[in-house]
């Protein structure tokens, strides 16, 4: 694949999903939860999901992530027909490409900050010493250089999810996916991290969707979207923070 070809027949959108639907289940036992939901972002561009909870936010970030496959709908990101690869395939385009931060952090436990920083680097094939100077520099983004050689599973909760953002971001995504990436951090850290995420994809590369709840984290966004009942709602427009 061409990092630098982000065309797909649908303008310079690094993430175009169109009818997308999920059914959790099967037959009469199947439960939508999406219901072709169609979605466009492009290099440089914020969107906020929100909505009720059960909505299907999370369950529409984790069919970005390529962690769940839709029922149906077609989904391109940088140009590739994701859901036409396999498995495999699909797992190694999110090391390389996807930047995910879960609402639960998803640390890995008996491990240092600068181990669960490292993880995603030494899968994407980084040298040992290019790997430090880019955890050093994704943990002072997030005020938590001090927390370097700590153990992870004895941070504060909050710290742990500005852990978690920073290992997203650490192997330069080109797509940034977030799930309430603030939700257990104070004001102060909340603007911090947003701020992280708004300096990152303003360079006009990487795309942004974050999922929240907060009206402060979402405008920060360049867009709004409402999901409700599975379906997309029209977007609301360019917020006051950017």
């Amino acid at each position: 694949m061409n990092n630098a070809s982000v065309s797909s027949g649908n303008g310079e959108s690094l993430i175009y999903a169109s009818g997308l639907t999920k059914n959790y289940g099967n037959g009469t036992s199947a439960i939508p939860v999406l219901h072709g939901v169609d979605l466009s972002v492009s290099p440089g561009e914020m969107v906020a999901i929100m909505g009720p909870s059960g909505s299907g936010k999370s369950t529409l970030l984790f069919v970005l992530g390529l962690f769940l496959s839709p029922t149906g709908g077609t989904y391109r990101a940088l140009g590739e027909d994701v859901l036409k690869l396999q498995r495999k395939a699909q797992a190694e385009f999110r090391r390389r490409y996807v930047g995910f931060v879960f609402q639960s952090c998803n640390l890995v436990e008996n491990s240092t900050v600068y181990e669960n920083l490292e993880l995603p680097l030494i899968y994407a094939g980084i040298n040992r010493n290019a790997r430090q100077a880019k955890i050093e520099a994704a943990l002072e983004r997030v005020d938590l250089s001090h927390r370097i050689r700590h153990p992870a599973n004895l941070l504060s909760g909050g710290e742990q999810q500005r852990v978690a953002v920073a290992r997203a971001l650490v192997n330069n995504p080109r797509v940034i996916l977030a799930d309430e990436p603030t939700g257990q951090l104070d004001r102060k850290h909340s603007q911090t991290v947003m701020n992280y995420f708004r300096n990152f994809v303003m360079d006009g590369t990487t795309a942004m969707v974050i999922v929240t709840h907060d009206p402060e984290v979402a405008s920060y966004c360049t867009r709004v979207h409402n999901l409700s009942g599975g379906m997309m709602q029209a977007p609301e427009g360019v917020v006051s923070n950017m």
